[in-house]
């Protein structure tokens, strides 16, 4: 026969099994630190329904831009780890940051467990129609002859697009003179209106105006043309391999969260990212699905991690 005190810790088990609240069980909130209408704030609300639908639960966006995404970053990290607050995490964010700040409220290796890489893009230099040049030699060279007369915007100090510019500075030695701004929004309305000369943006955000002709192609600055813009010439191709910069939107979690939960929020945002309708929306934005498995996506963010340090090192771009 059972003691009464082996009976007592049978019913006390079997109680709070059958109390334990099956994942998910609440509303889970995504974290983006930056403004809305950035691509890092179009993703996850266009993925949300998609994995509301497929875990039962409510799927809802915050906005908690600032410090190139470092305070949305760091209340997520700071959050309890179960699942129920991600974060929307981008190359700044988990691969520059640790590098142009020399106190940082996150540790990108330490607190968070990647959960997905959902895409990436290249970034694209583009010039205002003004600009007398239509590729990246013809811009060397406009710059050698004008030093000092050309500017570039950046979404702030840190961003790829700061460190695309940096990055071209360094391998042509041409004199540019940098224009940071408190996002890529207010930066690109700059460069349309000619305030600016050029942005090295991300291709997601600049394509559109290409394609309407308000802002010329100048370069981009990936290893491969982008199959949503066959017809622009890398860096590379113009002999500047070492002008590299992009962005990659990816979705982490606290330090800590049990690896069932993450295995199944990976999966269920790999199948929204490859639903067709969300595949041709990210597409038009200039995107590649990535949608890969969080060890690899660790394993990446390692890599980034050691280039992005040693851009930021040769351009100096500390922010305190």
């Amino acid at each position: 026969m059972f003691s009464k005190f082996a009976l007592g810790t049978i019913l006390a088990l079997a109680s709070a099994t059958a109390w334990a609240d099956p994942y998910p069980s609440r509303p889970i909130t995504i974290v983006t630190p930056f403004p809305p209408g950035s691509t890092s704030d179009i993703i996850p609300r266009l993925l949300a329904p998609h994995v509301s639908k497929a875990l039962g639960a409510t799927v809802v966006v915050e906005n908690r831009a600032g410090a190139n995404g470092s305070l949305g970053a760091a209340k997520v990290a700071t959050s309890p780890a179960d699942g129920y607050t991600l974060l929307m995490a981008t190359t700044g964010v988990l691969a520059i940051n640790p590098w142009v700040y020399s106190k940082l409220a996150y540790a990108p290796a330490k607190d968070f467990d990647p959960v997905i890489n959902a895409a990436s893009t290249p970034n694209l230099l583009v010039a205002h129609p003004g600009i007398a040049a239509s590729n990246l030699k013809e811009l060397v060279e406009l710059a050698r002859k004008r030093p000092g007369e050309l500017t570039f915007a950046s979404a702030g100090n840190g961003s790829t697009s700061h460190l695309c510019g940096e990055s071209l500075k360094a391998a042509t030695g041409v004199d540019l003179v940098h224009v940071p701004y408190q996002g890529p929004a207010p930066a690109m309305q700059d460069v349309l209106s000619g305030r600016v000369s050029l942005m090295c943006d991300n291709l997601s955000n600049v394509l559109q105006y290409v394609k309407s002709g308000r802002l010329k192609a100048i370069a981009l600055t990936g290893k491969e043309r982008s199959p949503q813009a066959p017809d622009i010439p890398t860096s590379a191709e113009a002999g500047y391999p070492d002008v590299q910069a992009g962005n990659w939107y990816s979705f982490v979690a606290p330090a800590g969260t049990p690896r069932p939960i993450v295995d199944r929020l990976n999966a269920e945002f790999a199948k929204a990212l490859r639903d067709p309708a969300v595949t041709t929306r990210l597409e038009s934005l200039g995107l590649t699905i990535i949608a890969d498995k969080p060890d690899e996506f660790r394993a990446f963010i390692a890599q980034e991690s050691a280039h992005w340090q040693k851009v930021v090192k040769a351009a100096n771009a500390r922010l305190d």
